[in-house]
């Protein structure tokens, strides 16, 4: 690792990680490149995984339509109670012990779109999506949706290695009440001019794991994403992770850590910002929101026994989501 990068907080290492290939064959290396890396930090590039540039470089052109919107438009999809739509600068609040205010981004949900008469649609994370208007942003929606579609399907492949790494049935995530019936939702996001300082506790993005499954993102060619991949280490060594062109920046979160028995790691990660401005598109895919999340029967031993106690999908996000996001009545004001 010798390569550095100067960025805002002075130089820091690019950290090295493994390549999978989606498109590959050889299922075995698959595997055991996976393996490697959630043992290690939790990270992996993702290459050929069948999303085509020409159809990436639309959805970073819709989502930049969108944030070019001005404020009051933007203010008039605020999030609702399902965690759906935007969320201004300064809205998320990751890393509050070391950071002084919300990360410096804005940003915007779509999740798997059901209809406001369906059952399912009054659990938290379902439900219908409000979209922009389509005379105000023409074919948004159905870029936007395809790509979920797309990306649902790349997240369910790599899930399928996941299984096979932990010595578990290939579809043994594909369950109903696993990711068959997944809370799926992309999260279009920018990160403005603002140039982080760690010393001072501004950040893009505060330190933090992600809460569910497995994360894709998406990234321009500006840097900005670091991670730590030992988070008891002091002082805490942060990596920056470098963007390949058409690749995804694939980690693990929270929930397969726990069903891992913190065998596979939920790496702490953060952004920082340099004065450019920066786009990345995150794809979170949690299991569907009765599931159990438990020690899986690999994971554990006499010797090794469950670390983390059982608890629902919908509990854990519920928690997670409602910690790191500012009240909503703090708009209350633009909506009157």
């Amino acid at each position: 690792m010798a390569t550095q990068i100067t960025n805002g907080d002075g130089a820091a290492s690019v950290s090295a990680l493994n390549c999978i290939d989606l498109s590959s064959s050889d299922t075995h290396r698959s595997v055991s490149l996976l393996k490697q890396a959630c043992l290690d930090c939790g990270f992996f590039y993702l290459l050929n995984h069948g999303i085509s540039e020409e159809f990436m470089a639309e959805v970073f052109g819709q989502s930049r339509r969108l944030f070019e919107l001005p404020l009051g438009a933007k203010m008039e999809l605020l999030r609702n109670k399902n965690y759906r739509e935007y969320t201004p600068y300064l809205d998320q609040h990751l890393d509050p012990e070391n950071q002084v205010h919300g990360d410096y981004k804005e940003g915007y949900y779509i999740g798997v779109e059901l209809q406001e008469d369906d059952p399912e649609a009054k659990k938290p994370f379902y439900g219908p999506n409000v979209w922009p208007a389509p005379d105000v942003l023409p074919g948004w929606r159905e870029t936007m949706e395809e790509y979920h579609r797309q990306c649902l399907e790349v997240a369910k492949s790599v899930a399928r290695l996941v299984a096979l790494a932990l010595d578990l049935d290939i579809h043994f995530f594909d369950k109903p009440e696993m990711l068959d019936e997944a809370i799926a939702t992309v999260r279009l996001l920018h990160y403005d001019g603002q140039v982080s300082d760690p010393v001072k506790g501004i950040f893009g993005a505060g330190a933090h794991s992600d809460f569910g499954f497995i994360t894709l993102l998406a990234t321009d060619d500006v840097v900005g994403l670091q991670i730590c991949k030992d988070k008891d280490v002091k002082p805490q060594i942060w990596e920056y992770v470098s963007p390949i062109k058409g690749a995804f920046i694939v980690n693990i979160g929270d929930m397969l850590e726990r069903w891992s028995n913190g065998v596979f790691k939920s790496t702490l990660h953060r952004v920082v910002g340099n004065g450019q401005d920066r786009y990345s598109i995150a794809f979170f895919i949690e299991p569907s929101h009765d599931c159990l999340v438990e020690c899986l029967p690999t994971c554990k031993s006499e010797k090794s026994p469950p670390k983390f106690p059982p608890i629902l999908c919908r509990t854990y996000l519920n928690q997670r989501y409602h910690d790191t996001h500012t009240d909503k009545n703090v708009y209350t004001e633009h909506n009157s």
